[in-house]
């Protein structure tokens, strides 16, 4: 058998053994590398996280999926840390200066978990985050209630399970670039999520963009980046 010669340390990558932390990806993106916690365990997300603050110190790095385990773990280690026990995400270090707004828009209370890691996630990610919870299209006058608060956003995160019309109805209302997130809440015939998560593709509403099932961390990062470089609301209502 060949072996490769060792190629020693690798420029931007601090090697823990167990992973390999993206040490540039803040330099290349504008966003430091993320902790997904799930099948880590408590000692590692804790390294990972020290470890994280260590290299960006002026900046939030975040932890999500973290299991109750993890979240005392963090709590114990690094009692300046964060904790959501409902989103399962920590926070470590101060967020950056916020630019832009997104608006978590959730359609029931049983997405708490997937709109709140999606909130978090904005915040971490540079963005201010509002939330708009309950509004579901089982009670269509609360969507209708809050349309201009959801206008005065530069971002829309619309979390919603069941069947998923949510984003639709909103993406109907207005003209805000909008992100859905389907959930795994509902009965049966939800399929864990499958069936939002097609009715949010086959959205009849324009400009939908959809992420995987209760990817509530993909549509924060993305929300935010939308959020951060949007023209300021004074130039857009001067043009």
């Amino acid at each position: 058998m060949t072996h490769l010669p060792d190629q020693g340390p690798q420029p931007g990558v601090h090697d823990l053994g167990y992973a390999r932390l993206d040490t540039d990806r803040l330099e290349r993106t504008g966003d430091a590398e993320v902790v997904y916690g799930a099948g880590k365990t408590p000692s590692q997300v804790v390294e990972l996280l020290r470890t994280l603050h260590a290299t960006h110190p002026d900046n939030a790095v975040l932890a999500t999926r973290l299991t109750p385990e993890a979240q005392a773990a963090v709590s114990e280690a690094l009692p300046e840390a964060v904790v959501d026990p409902v989103g399962r995400t920590a926070v470590l270090g101060t967020t950056p200066v916020l630019r832009g707004t997104v608006a978590v828009v959730a359609a029931g209370t049983s997405d708490a978990p997937v709109a709140l890691e999606a909130a978090t996630t904005a915040r971490v990610f540079g963005a201010n985050v509002e939330m708009i919870t309950d509004v579901g299209v089982a009670g269509l006058h609360r969507i209708l209630g809050v349309r201009e608060q959801l206008d005065q956003a530069d971002c829309l995160i619309v979390v919603a399970g069941m069947e998923g019309a949510l984003p639709s109805v909103v993406g109907g209302l207005v003209g805000v670039p909008l992100v859905a997130v389907p959930t795994s809440v509902g009965y049966g015939a939800s399929f864990g999520g499958v069936a939002a998560l097609l009715g949010m593709l086959n959205s009849c509403a324009p400009g939908v963009t959809v992420v995987n099932i209760d990817n509530g961390f993909g549509a924060g990062v993305f929300a935010a980046r939308v959020a951060r470089r949007s023209a300021p609301r004074e130039t857009k209502d001067e043009s």
